[in-house]
């Protein structure tokens, strides 16, 4: 069968090893150009800090990098942690790229750190930054962004830009602030599917209708490992596996090459770890992966899947994609 929902690209930009952050980015660009001619809705690039795996820490630039590379796919941040930044900031970074690319420019925000503590306090533009600041700190943004904002400072750009905002989350806080605010919701299913259906169903009972958005829009995280053959698919998924489990034992790293037989290395607990974390996966064939795919959406009904390939090697991970553009068109 074939999805009858739109699904798109989430890209950390990985740093696999033995590469690093220049080649990263180039294949990032190679990755959307080769997903707006596969037919992928839009591409998002995320936020993380102090990560020696992800190169995608300047994502208004990465994102003006992609978008300057093609041409009709929408392009934007999944997300940006809001707390990191002062809220005019950003108005005016994401003005700018809604002004050089119109009409192709997504903001998805969200208010976890995207880092560890260290990190966070290097990162934050004052002491004072408080994550539970972020419905004021949105409300702030949106305000810059609109046609006519009740603050005396403009931002140029940024003032009337016509910039989709998105809330981000993997528990019921953003659920709830989505839905107050009637804003689109994308959950992180893809690492943090526990609450997934919780707040999915809180974020749709209590929707309010905004200017931007009438009726209730969810985009659920799912990862994607597809090769050509079952047992291929499932060698490269051990790089993401192995890279979750360096990140959760406190030693983060590149993106490793494949391990076969990985899992049967670990012990029980983290086992478990990755049984519950990953479990929003389809890892095979085209024809197992549709199959994966097609249970998804039909018990959890979303509106559109982002969609994300840790895979290790760059062709491999074009090629996984390959396939799932080919079950997207049929």
């Amino acid at each position: 069968m074939t999805p009858t929902i739109p699904l798109s690209i989430l890209d950390l930009s990985p740093i696999a090893e033995g590469s690093h952050a220049g080649e990263s980015l180039r294949n990032t660009l190679d990755l959307a150009q080769h997903g707006e001619r596969w037919g992928f809705q839009r591409y998002w690039l995320a936020e993380h800090h102090g990560m020696p795996g992800i190169a995608s820490a300047a994502t208004a630039v990465v994102i003006a990098h992609v978008a300057g590379g093609t041409s009709t796919i929408r392009v934007g941040a999944g997300g940006i942690m809001l707390p990191n930044h002062s809220p005019l900031v950003i108005a005016e970074q994401f003005g700018t790229l809604e002004a050089l690319f119109p009409g192709r420019i997504d903001l998805g925000l969200g208010r976890a750190p995207g880092s560890d503590q260290t990190t966070a306090r290097a990162l934050r533009r004052n002491l004072a930054s408080d994550a539970e600041e972020f419905p004021q700190d949105v409300l702030e943004l949106q305000d810059y962004m609109s046609d006519s904002p009740r603050q005396r400072v403009l931002a140029v750009p940024g003032q009337g830009a016509k910039v989709p905002l998105w809330i981000l989350g993997s528990s019921l806080f953003g659920a709830q602030l989505a839905a107050h605010l009637g804003l689109p919701y994308a959950f992180a299913s893809h690492f943090a599917p526990q609450m997934m259906m919780q707040a999915v169903n809180f974020y749709r009972s209590n929707f309010k209708p905004s200017a931007q958005l009438a009726k209730p829009y969810v985009m659920l995280g799912y990862n994607v490992f597809a090769a050509d053959t079952d047992e291929e698919a499932q060698f490269l998924a051990t790089s993401m596996q192995q890279a979750f489990v360096n990140l959760r034992t406190g030693r983060p790293s590149k993106l490793p090459p494949p391990q076969a037989n990985y899992r049967d290395t670990l012990g029980p607990q983290e086992n478990a770890m990755l049984d519950s974390v990953l479990s929003c996966t389809a890892t095979g064939s085209r024809a197992t992966v549709a199959a994966q795919l097609d249970a998804f959406i039909a018990s959890t009904r979303p509106d559109e899947l982002m969609v994300t390939s840790q895979i290790h090697d760059h062709r491999a991970r074009l090629r996984s994609y390959e396939i799932l553009g080919d079950i997207l068109r049929g």
